[in-house]
């Protein structure tokens, strides 16, 4: 979709993200902002599955360590957010970087494997490592940080409009990354590896670029959640939310931006409710996969493109 075309929704999308805090209880604010930091998440995770063809089971590794980093500097060196937030990212870049010269090589089913295989590394290390990352009980009581400026996120509402602020500065630049050269570069390696070779382009730089990007991005995704949930334990890098970022993708549609977020709305919102009736999440998680893939195989955006 154009930005000229969808201008209009898009400021529809931002107004309606506006008033409806003021128009609903605390308790849907949380959910909104749970949405809007899982979006950022699905988001960066459609860099590697929509545009460069590289769905990734191992995604939450780059949720879970920015959230751990920035957890353990809230609470023993600054509650600055920005210092906070630095870390976080840091680490997950280095991850990143060292993960990506592992995968890159690797494709298809190959690629899925190695990145859950990583991953459950850093879940099994977070789980041992008690004496720092209090293993499977997590790190709790972390409070939220100070910005610097005239502004406490300490309320829900407070924080929900600097999640939506930060949120929509990051979308707007993975629109701008997607809609770039080197966005299209990343689309004609998702449908011809061997066509950008004979053109020139270095492929393995530019899929290690954007897996990267899509590190950086889940990161920071990573460190709203923390302070958003006051607790980081093993289940935000486990597989678990690797597969449900996957599926927010799926459902609303790869290769699209907007999908993912469609599809973290809808996961989010089925989640909390389904847990006030079962604990049995992961299960239904499952089946909605198993639809998904039967029914809506280019997601609920790409569906309606199609037609």
């Amino acid at each position: 979709m154009k930005l000229k075309g969808g201008l209009p929704l898009i400021l529809i999308l931002i107004t309606l993200l506006l008033i409806i805090p003021f128009l609903v209880s605390s308790y849907y604010v949380g959910l909104m902002t749970q949405i809007l930091i899982f979006a950022l998440f699905a988001e960066s995770l459609d860099i590697l599955v929509g545009h460069v063809g590289l769905p990734s089971l191992g995604h939450a590794a780059f949720f879970g360590v920015p959230a751990y980093v920035a957890a353990l500097v809230s609470l023993h060196l600054s509650n600055n957010f920005w210092l906070c937030l630095l870390a976080g990212l840091c680490a997950t870049c280095i991850i990143g970087a060292f993960f990506g010269l592992l995968v890159m090589r690797a494709r298809g089913a190959y690629f899925l494997m190695i990145t859950l295989a990583l991953a459950q590394l850093l879940w099994g290390l977070a789980f041992k490592w008690t004496s720092v990352t209090g293993g499977y009980d997590g790190i709790s009581g972390i409070s939220r940080p100070l910005l610097g400026i005239p502004w406490s996120i300490n309320g829900t509402l407070s924080y929900y409009f600097f999640v939506l602020l930060l949120v929509t500065v990051a979308s707007w630049a993975l629109w701008v990354i997607v809609k770039s050269p080197f966005g299209y570069a990343l689309k004609g390696i998702r449908e011809s590896e061997t066509r950008m070779l004979c053109l020139g382009y270095n492929v393995w730089a530019y899929k290690y670029m954007a897996f990267l990007l899509a590190a950086a991005f889940a990161g920071l995704s990573g460190v709203l959640f923390v302070f958003y949930n006051a607790f980081v334990c093993t289940d935000d890098m486990g597989i678990i939310l690797s597969a449900k970022g996957l599926l927010m993708v799926i459902l609303g549609g790869a290769g699209t931006l907007v999908g993912p977020i469609l599809g973290a709305g809808i996961i989010v919102f089925l989640e909390n409710i389904i847990c006030t009736f079962t604990e049995r999440w992961s299960l239904v998680l499952g089946i909605i996969y198993v639809v998904v893939i039967l029914f809506f195989p280019n997601g609920i955006l790409g569906g309606f493109q199609k037609r």
